[in-house]
């Protein structure tokens, strides 16, 4: 139940006939998709089909043409600044990069939300960090900053940051980017543990097939604005259809072709025509 005893949808996040464009060129027609409470879903796609965009609009950091989102039962892009401020309390974001502050220990990273959304004592919010910290196998870190730790290191801080306020909902944005084996495995086993535990709601968007099929429930392929495929990781790899063949065994060429679209190749060549200003500078 929410804080005035109303009862939670099943469904975390409802998306529902959503466009959103860039400019002129349109970045999700009409999309659907529903992401059911405590469980771990994972959104891929070939690059550049708004995988994070998707994020950014639960998030309530861009706002859709048309269509439905909603968090909780809440329609985030309806919601004034003051209410969606309040709505992100419970949802924590795992940045591509990390996004640590680099001059902040690693202490004071993870300790930032706690000082910024509550007014706890600061021997509580010692022991918060400490905890979450603890959780990440990172407490002897604490006073270190980010230029001293790896790249996996860093994305395990980030992790405790994203958890500090306890959120219901955590978005990963292609968490296992960059890792070595070890350290992916590390964030695998970290995503797992606070969905079985915690029973948070977990996306993950990614272009790692291997690593967010062994622990999604489910996984939405998005292509040309749509949800082209969907299902548990098993159903999804017996799945014919071209398009999601092509993503999940890496194909160069198929559906979504190779060659970005352009004028023929040989009367390019020969029409001798110069396409940049600076390039004879």
């Amino acid at each position: 139940m929410n804080s005035n005893g109303t009862p939670l949808p099943d469904n975390h996040i409802l998306i529902e006939e959503v466009t959103f464009s860039h400019g002129q060129r349109r970045i999700f027609d009409r999309i659907s998709l529903t992401v059911p409470r405590g469980k771990i879903v994972g959104i891929m796609g070939p690059s550049g089909t708004g995988k994070t965009t998707m994020l950014r609009l639960i998030g309530g950091q861009l706002k859709p043409e048309r269509g439905i989102i909603e968090v909780d039962g809440r329609r985030i892009p309806q919601l004034s600044r003051t209410e969606l401020f309040q709505v992100r309390k419970s949802m924590g974001m795992l940045f591509q990069s990390g996004a640590l502050f680099t001059d902040l220990s690693v202490f004071d990273n993870v300790a930032f939300p706690l000082q910024i959304h509550t007014d706890l004592p600061k021997d509580m919010i010692r022991d918060l960090v400490l905890i979450k910290l603890q959780s990440v196998g990172l407490r002897g870190a604490s006073k270190l900053f980010p230029n001293e730790l790896s790249g996996g290191m860093n994305r395990r801080v980030a992790l405790a940051r994203a958890i500090a306020l306890d959120p219901q909902l955590i978005m990963y944005d292609e968490p296992f980017a960059g890792l070595d084996p070890i350290a992916m495995g590390v964030v695998v086993q970290l995503i797992k543990t606070l969905n079985r535990v915690f029973g948070i709601t977990s996306i993950i968007v990614s272009h790692d097939i291997h690593e967010t099929a062994s622990i999604a429930d489910l996984i939405y392929v998005i292509s040309d604005g749509k949800v082209i495929g969907s299902g548990a990781p098993a159903d999804l790899f017996k799945e014919d259809t071209p398009r999601i063949q092509q993503f999940i065994k890496g194909l160069p060429d198929g559906p979504v072709p190779f060659h970005y679209p352009a004028a023929d190749f040989r009367q390019e060549l020969l029409d001798g025509e110069i396409t940049s200003h600076a390039f004879f500078r």
